[in-house]
């Protein structure tokens, strides 16, 4: 797809992508974490920090997610949003939260100032537990905009379906910000559609995963962040880590002259996918 430089971009965009061990079910530790790792983020040039997907609580915590569901706006929030002005830094997290009778699985954009940019609900659960312990959401795509970049959120499942991702490149993200909790044997999502899929929409993907175990559950690492032209600009091993990628207005543009697949989309042939 050929367009012109957006005059408001910056010229790049440094983005950290953090993978913490733990904790499970200790909210005043995870965020203690959450502040060290916005602290390095921020040190080492950072203006955006990514963060795995149930950020604050671990993510095997179905039997207790009613219990733990906090509204938009609620006190996880409002301390993410100190950490993000603490170190001038934006914040993608996510969270188990609360409308009403329902709990989803939710993502947060949030920018340095601590104002929210952007909130998307995952719209695709994986398997029973989540199926059982949450309801999904519609879908709609969420893009906000950091140093002139437009970020778009989804979350762990919803990356591994095209037509997903696609929305999100179609509202006009530049970066897509996946909070995510990739388990083994899946590491394939991370190492070969992650890629795809910012090669076949010409836009940035930032993947950030846990790692080490909980309960039974043992996480892959991988967390990476994939240029638009599918690349790796930085990529975690499996252990605890913090990793930092830079994404460029110039490859942006360049991944979008070289790249045609969105300008050559013809959705009049694709009403299949929904019948």
């Amino acid at each position: 797809m050929t367009e012109t430089p957006d005059p408001r971009r910056a010229a790049e965009l440094v983005v950290a992508a953090w993978q913490p061990d733990g904790p499970l079910l200790d909210v005043p530790a995870a965020l203690a974490a959450l502040d060290a790792a916005a602290r390095d983020a921020a040190a080492r040039g950072a203006r955006l920090l990514v963060c795995p997907e149930l950020t604050l609580t671990g993510y095997d915590i179905a039997p207790a997610a009613a219990e733990l569901a906090e509204p938009a706006g609620g006190p996880m929030a409002e301390a993410v949003a100190a950490i993000a002005r603490r170190h001038r830094l934006a914040v993608a997290w996510s969270w188990p939260e609360r409308d009403g009778a329902a709990v989803h699985i939710s993502a947060e954009l949030v920018d340095r100032d601590g104002a929210v940019l952007a909130r998307h609900r995952k719209a695709h659960l994986y398997g029973p537990d989540e199926a059982g312990a949450y309801v999904p959401g519609d879908g709609t795509p969420a893009v906000g905009e950091v140093d002139g970049y437009k970020v778009g959120l989804l979350v762990c499942y919803d990356i591994e379906f095209p037509e997903q991702v696609r929305m999100v490149a179609l509202a006009g993200a530049d970066l897509l910000a996946c909070p995510t909790a990739l388990m083994a044997p899946y590491d394939a999502v991370s190492t070969l559609l992650v890629p795809a899929r910012a090669f076949e929409n010409q836009m940035a993907v930032a993947y950030a995963n846990r790692a080490g175990t909980e309960h039974e559950l043992t996480y892959t690492g991988l967390s990476c962040v994939v240029g638009p032209d599918g690349a790796d600009l930085a990529r975690a091993g499996e252990h605890a880590g913090l990793v930092v990628g830079t994404l460029t207005a110039a490859a942006l543009d360049a991944a979008r002259r070289a790249n045609t697949h969105l300008a050559d989309r013809r959705p009049e042939v694709y009403g299949g996918l929904t019948r």
